[in-house]
């Protein structure tokens, strides 16, 4: 069994949201939801066994391709499709192989049966993130395609801006989070993220970004946390607080985006640390169990 975690441009039509993630259960177990207004972007959770999660995985960003128009979309966080990231996560560590031979498929029968560019990432690209191919938007994806500077690795050579591309992926157990500051100052926000994540100088494994959040006038730092043995989630939420206090800034709540490995969970119980949004409901292993 393994887990996919699609990550789709929308998070503002219930309908949309609700169209998708029927495909996306259509051979495969749906065991989260998070949909994100300010950033217009929906996250999916879904384990299932090999053929069948990439059954499911293909039919929910074919879906995404129908029902989604890039064209119209304005949410703060950074993407170039409309099916944005499709990430296959082993749940085992040992299946991180099997966990990169249906990404691979996924990629192929995107390109093939879907007709979108896919991009490999991460595992299957040699440690790529995703932002670097999200760096300037799909315009500027675009460009980087003609000009010869980038190739997709399937499907056509030329980009739909409606749809844009599929970056597909097979990458280990990561955590995103959430935390809003009380302040309207996107600045400060952009500044405790440099000072948290790894490549400013920061804690191993941790991405960070600050984003403004329209509808609620707060601010935000955004996170994953790519290895929580390196960097535990509570000592990434810990600095994050702590940075944002060294600006006189107040640390608002804290918001878990999918779900978390046991690890996740045990490690916050040994240190004392209460996490908002984390506890035993949102553990993975707990959920693909049942």
């Amino acid at each position: 069994m393994l887990e996919a975690v699609p990550n789709v441009s929308e998070g503002r039509d219930a309908s949309v949201i609700a169209t998708i993630g029927n495909a996306f259960s259509s051979s495969a177990r749906l065991l989260d939801v998070h949909s994100d207004e300010d950033h217009h972007r929906s996250v999916f959770t879904l384990v299932g066994e090999t053929g069948a999660l990439v059954d499911a995985l293909v039919a929910g960003i074919a879906a995404a391709r129908d029902l989604i128009d890039l064209r119209r979309h304005d949410g703060v966080h950074p993407r170039v499709g409309a099916a944005d990231v499709v990430p296959v996560v082993p749940i085992v560590k040992g299946d991180l192989d099997a966990a990169r031979d249906a990404a691979l498929e996924v990629a192929r029968r995107t390109g093939l049966e879907v007709g979108l560019p896919v991009f490999l990432y991460g595992e299957l690209a040699g440690g790529i993130p995703p932002a670097f191919l999200r760096r300037g938007g799909l315009r500027e994806l675009e460009r980087r395609i003609r000009a010869g500077e980038l190739t997709p690795d399937f499907g056509p050579q030329r980009v739909d801006p409606r749809s844009g591309v599929v970056l597909v992926g097979a990458r280990r157990p990561l955590v995103a989070y959430n935390i809003e500051l009380a302040t309207d100052d996107v600045a400060l926000a952009q500044e405790v993220a440099v000072a948290v994540r790894e490549s400013s100088g920061g804690l191993p494994s941790v991405q960070a970004i600050g984003l403004r959040l329209p509808r609620s006038g707060r601010v935000q730092v955004s996170m994953n946390v790519l290895d929580v043995e390196r960097t535990p989630l509570h000592e990434a939420v810990a600095a994050v607080v702590g940075e944002a206090r060294e600006r006189r800034v107040v640390a608002g709540l804290g918001e878990l985006v999918g779900l978390v490995p046991a690890s996740v969970l045990a490690a916050a119980e040994e240190a004392g640390v209460e996490l908002d949004g984390v506890d035993e409901t949102r553990v993975l292993e707990r959920l693909a169990a049942l």
